[in-house]
């Protein structure tokens, strides 16, 4: 038996850096406590939820099981100082995903006709030129590159930037602070060793989207900042935290968390060379191939949840106030859901997984996320003769989100 020291391990950053150790204590957690209580040191102690049928059960309930006070697990430094920030919220920001209905609701009918598919059929001219244009870096890094860092970063990016109205000269900062967001444990990543420093980055974000904010009142064009900067609910203006909140959440999440899919699904077809030849054969594949790279890959490592009323989850006794971390990562390996879970298959069918979360709070990005992810490997597999491993990938120290990065690979052109 795995003890419960070990299973609280889970909530430190430097676990996802170890795919092979966070997949093993995932395991035996799914096995010997689907459903346990964790006191990890230095952080709120919370209830682990690694059975992909729970995380559903709890998700389906989301009036039962909310987002506040916290919904990342922070340490207990970074949730003072995001109370100081905020002025008593344990989040540091209040998008989607800090939100319970009914702002939830009226914040999410804001920009949800943008990212329909019937909506976004008008983007796939734009994301083939963008792929094309990535795929022509490879060309000029003369047959070796870190496909992390100079691909895969910088698609989502421009996509995003793109849906946004946010000029190109403007997206290495924002790449950087989109970085140092999602990555304030890793000591590549993050902006300094406070907290205080850490919380900066947020302050950052908010003073450019502030002035993105202005420029889109006085002059407001056809893009999704205009949307945000005279967004209005019950006939008011959208205060500013939720508005910046608002920006924060797009521009990071619309990013980060694909270009982590589209990099560790590079490295999954590279470490299963049979399913990048039958990928290569039958591009036709590629819309199940990306969602199985979203479910190898799970860049969205958990959310938190707190329970408004006593319940029993597995025996478990839940009481009110308490918080239950949904492991998706776990979720997406659970051997009753995904027959032979540890294996990469393209053409895998059905596949339910949980990286998009579920229910209410199900991604509102999923649709694009998806088409970007076809769009690159379709050019990349069409351009590239052969791929091969130059170096050793690193992930990301991340209990939240976390993929790769760095990919360093060498290539053949056609």
């Amino acid at each position: 038996m795995t003890s419960v020291s070990e299973f609280a391990r889970i909530a430190y950053p430097q676990t996802y850096a170890d795919p092979t150790r966070l997949h093993a204590l995932f395991t035996a957690m799914r096995r010997e406590a689907p459903v346990v209580w964790l006191e990890p040191e230095g952080y709120p102690p919370f209830w682990a939820v690694t059975k992909h049928a729970d995380i559903i059960d709890i998700e389906r309930q989301h009036h039962r099981f909310v987002n506040e006070p916290r919904a990342v697990l922070q340490t207990l430094v970074a949730e003072a100082r995001a109370r100081e920030l905020t002025g008593g919220s344990a989040n540091p920001v209040r998008s989607l995903v800090q939100m319970d209905d009914p702002d939830h609701r009226a914040y999410r009918a804001l920009t949800h006709p943008w990212f329909l598919k019937s909506s976004l059929r008008r983007l796939e001219p734009e994301l083939a030129r963008l792929a094309r244009e990535l795929v022509d870096r490879l060309v000029e890094h003369g047959g070796s590159c870190d496909f992390a860092r100079d691909v895969a970063a910088w698609y989502p990016l421009r996509v995003i930037m793109s849906l946004l109205g946010v000029p190109p000269e403007d997206e290495p900062r924002l790449l950087k602070l989109t970085q140092e967001i999602f990555g304030p444990e890793d000591p590549e990543m993050r902006r300094g060793a406070t907290e205080a420093e850490l919380m900066q980055t947020l302050v950052d974000f908010g003073a450019y989207f502030d002035r993105l904010s202005e420029d889109r009142r006085r002059a407001p064009r056809e893009d999704l900042a205009s949307v945000i900067a005279n967004a209005a609910i019950d006939g008011k203006p959208i205060p500013q935290f939720e508005r910046n909140s608002y920006y924060v959440i797009i521009a990071t999440a619309g990013h980060d968390t694909t270009s982590s899919s589209i990099a560790g699904g590079l490295l999954a077809l590279l470490q299963n060379p049979d399913e990048m030849a039958r990928l290569r054969a039958d591009p036709t594949l590629l819309p199940k191939a990306a969602d199985e790279m979203i479910r190898w890959t799970t860049p969205v490592k958990h959310f938190l949840r707190t329970a408004t009323d006593d319940a029993v989850i597995r025996g478990q006794t839940i009481r009110a106030g308490d918080c239950l971390m949904l492991c998706y990562a776990s979720g997406n390996r659970d051997e009753e859901v995904f027959p032979d879970p540890f294996r990469f298959r393209a053409d895998r069918d059905p596949n339910p997984h949980l990286a998009f979360g579920f229910g209410a709070h199900l991604c509102l990005g999923r649709v694009l996320a998806k088409m970007e992810i076809e769009t690159v490997f379709r050019e990349v597999l069409a351009r590239v003769d052969a791929i091969e491993l130059a170096g050793t990938p690193a992930l990301v120290q991340s209990n939240f989100v976390s993929g790769l990065k760095t990919l360093p690979i060498r290539y053949r052109m056609r």
